[in-house]
């Protein structure tokens, strides 16, 4: 996974201005993103009820979701290299809002996993990510969390959405999402030759990593970049999957269960909004360690307590504590170069995939959604544990 030569460091790159297109269109393209999972996870419990899957099949869907990410993550890298990430951006988009709205009709275990809705966003995935480490590059200072604040303002929209039309039918919902997003994704195509002019940074021989005598300690700081990503974006879908399930079984109103991932993103967007601001005045590591105790306590404590609000209090400080974790891990990877970063995102989506699936068998396993939900919250204590030696440590 982790296997990477030792690159030179980028230079700075001097343009004559800044790629505003293309960051505004991957903006958007991350709001769109997290719009579409949004509405589908906060539709979660009407899709369980309608094909009638207790909460170990449902995990069962959404590990099939995992194995189809990992799929496109896998392509869309290939692809990506070859030709650049701007051809990972239009067809996928379409490609998966056509899968949600084929996931509205889905009524059956084996068609809810043939729905092909992992592939497509592995493969989108992949495009914004790779263009948004070259627009950052392109920019010459960080962009990184607010482009990923688009992501929770988007996922915040959709959750809203979703719980405005909660005594709607999932699959017109899903249907109307779907329509929409691809609609969008073709209107902007034109707008995709602000990411194929994105270049990579030239590099300086100069201002080669340290890691360059040292390979072994280099592939032990990724590991370690890629684990903590893999821990944050595990609490991330045990959010997006598993949140409006938990307000349910606490006998939540529908809309109320539907509001809990709107909480989440409006709580997780703030945090990042003002990430870069944040982290140029305490450092990566300072800011990333006191989140991820916030968000440990907090859905702890909501856990604990066991009721409607304290369990909307919980979700909104998971979403705020790990609001920088991400784009301060991508940035730390990104002293590696471009490989560097694609690993480590790939095994943060270890945790994203396969956590909500392992949350929704261990719940089976126990009995009980709550003590599953334990593990998110071990493993933003871990992060706060770790986060400052992997991202002060010199590599």
């Amino acid at each position: 996974m982790l296997t990477t030569t030792a690159p030179a460091a980028a230079a700075p790159v001097v343009h004559d201005a800044p790629p505003v297109a293309a960051r505004r269109l991957l903006t958007g393209y991350f709001a769109g993103l997290g719009a579409l999972m949004a509405v589908w996870g906060a539709r979660m419990p009407a899709v369980q009820a309608a094909a009638h899957l207790s909460a170990g099949r449902l995990s069962l869907v959404l590990l099939a979701a995992a194995a189809g990410m990992v799929a496109g993550l896998y392509i869309g890298g290939r692809i990506a290299q070859r030709y650049g990430p701007a051809v990972l951006l239009t067809a996928p988009a379409v490609g998966l809002a056509a899968a949600l709205a084929a996931l509205g009709a889905c009524r059956t275990l084996p068609t809810l996993i043939a729905a092909a809705f992992g592939v497509t966003h592995g493969l989108l995935d992949v495009g914004a990510n790779v263009a948004s480490v070259r627009c950052q590059d392109a920019y010459g200072r960080s962009i990184m969390s607010s482009l990923h604040a688009g992501f929770s303002l988007g996922a915040l929209f959709g959750a809203a959405a979703a719980a405005a039309t909660v005594h709607t039918g999932h699959g017109r919902v899903f249907l109307i999402a779907g329509l929409a997003a691809a609609a969008a994704a073709l209107l902007t195509a034109p707008a995709v030759r602000s990411i194929t002019a994105l270049t990579p940074p030239l590099l300086d021989a100069r201002t080669a990593p340290r890691e360059a005598a040292d390979p072994k300690h280099s592939q032990a700081g990724l590991w370690l970049l890629g684990a903590l990503a893999a821990a944050a974006l595990l609490g991330e879908g045990a959010a997006a999957d598993w949140s409006a399930v938990h307000l349910h079984d606490l006998h939540a109103t529908a809309t109320v269960s539907a509001s809990a991932y709107a909480v989440y993103s409006a709580a997780m967007a703030t945090g990042r909004l003002a990430g870069d601001r944040l982290t140029t005045r305490y450092g990566a590591p300072a800011l990333v360690s006191a989140g991820a105790l916030l968000a440990t306590v907090g859905l702890g404590s909501g856990l604990l307590v066991g009721t409607t609000w304290s369990a909307l209090m919980g979700w909104a400080c998971l979403g705020l504590g790990l609001s920088t974790t991400v784009p301060a891990l991508i940035t730390a990877a990104g002293r590696h170069g471009p490989r560097a970063v694609a690993a480590v995102t790939a095994t943060g989506y270890i945790g994203l995939l396969a956590g909500p699936a392992a949350i929704g068998a261990l719940a089976s396993l126990a009995g009980s959604l709550p003590v599953a939900l334990a593990l998110p919250v071990l493993l933003a204590a871990a992060v706060a544990a770790a986060s400052r030696h992997a991202l002060e440590s010199p590599r």
